[in-house]
């Protein structure tokens, strides 16, 4: 998904700015010229690139103001020092906030197909809702980087069920970081990944490689099935 030209460095240092400042019509100045069509077109190119159209609300304009105040509710977390930019850091959020109301909102749809046909106990699921139309598809860059928030999200999430002992949980959410920042990132060679994970957690190579090829596993197998059957199933 391009930056295009609505997310701009100017975008970037008026919500610095905008953060900055104390006083409310001010703020409010610096948010209607400087952030305002930045996060409407961010909430509406992810709305419509990912298809995430399980939705309450009459209209997308209506649930893009609900993401949009959620954005307001976050915007005073962004810290431009971190190494984070602006345009990553509101379009993860974006993502994470409609992965959780499309599936919600799936559920709901679901709750009268009989139960002979819902998934297994203990698996978690996402519907990506793609049309007919060959041109309406996510394009292989898109499903991977979806997944690749999915993935991360999943495994964050039940971590301490994947990896018991207290080390090996640590050892994958270092790695797991490194998916978090993976768009800030240089591309890594396999001495410099193991480098970097090392910095976070002082623990031997050996320790790292089990770890990370339990990982890979998860990865491969559930990405291997969500191109197979258009939607994700973690196992």
């Amino acid at each position: 998904m391009a930056k295009k030209n609505y997310f701009t460095q100017e975008t970037e240092d008026a919500i610095v700015l905008y953060n900055k400042t104390e006083d409310p019509a001010v703020r409010s100045k610096i948010y209607d010229e400087g952030i305002h069509y930045a996060f409407f077109k961010l909430t509406q190119n992810i709305i419509h690139t990912f298809k995430f159209y399980h939705t309450e609300v009459e209209n997308i304009e209506d649930l893009q103001h609900e993401i949009i105040t959620f954005l307001l509710s976050k915007i005073h977390l962004f810290d431009n020092t971190k190494g984070t930019k602006a345009y990553s850091y509101f379009g993860t959020i974006v993502k994470r906030w409609l992965i959780l109301y499309n599936e919600k909102n799936y559920k709901k749809k679901i709750t009268s197909i009989p139960v002979s046909t819902l998934d297994d106990e203990g698996s978690e699921s996402y519907v990506m809702e793609e049309h007919n139309s060959p041109s309406d598809k996510l394009s292989a860059n898109d499903k991977l980087s979806l997944f690749m928030d999915l993935y991360v999200e999943y495994c964050t999430s039940n971590i301490y069920k994947l990896f018991p002992k207290d080390e090996d949980a640590k050892i994958a959410d270092a790695i797991l970081e490194l998916f978090r920042k993976r768009e800030n990132l240089e591309v890594f060679n396999k001495k410099a990944l193991y480098i970097y994970i090392r910095e976070i957690i002082d623990v031997k190579t050996p320790k790292i490689t089990k770890i990370t090829e339990k990982l890979f596993s998860i990865y491969k197998y559930n990405y291997s099935f969500y191109l197979e059957n258009g939607y994700i199933k973690f196992h």
